[in-house]
């Protein structure tokens, strides 16, 4: 069984810093695509980043571009989403994701990733 595995979440005031990082198990494709979404309390789940192994290529939320940058080790199937000059509207439970092969959108539909992490709290306080 494919499992992620989510960690680094926490409190922090705004304008610090947090790194989250997603480790996989049982995954085995060589090629991928790493999502990360966000539901903060009563709104929808929302992409927030996206990296694909092919080419290395990444995608933002417009929300986070130039704060946030999201990374991959190739040889330990981890997702990494380095979280800079945080605002109390980051606050959310943070989700990863992982697919085989490249995401060819941004943000994919929840349904194309069919693995999840059971998401990790980001509080940042004002």
């Amino acid at each position: 069984d494919v499992q992620l595995q989510a960690s680094g979440g926490g409190l922090v005031q705004a304008g610090g810093s947090l790194r989250l990082s997603c480790a996989t198990s049982g995954f085995t494709s060589d090629e991928y695509a790493f999502g990360w979404y966000r539901q903060a309390p009563g709104k929808e789940r929302e992409g927030v980043s996206c990296f694909n192994s092919y080419d290395g290529s990444t995608y933002y939320a417009d929300s986070v571009k130039g704060r946030f940058t999201v990374s991959s080790d190739s040889a330990k199937k981890t997702s990494y989403l380095q979280m800079n000059s945080l605002r109390p509207e980051d606050t959310a439970v943070y989700y990863c994701a992982v697919r085989a092969g490249t995401a060819t959108a941004f943000p994919l539909p929840r349904y194309e990733y069919p693995y999840w992490d059971q998401g990790t709290l980001v509080t940042v306080s004002s």
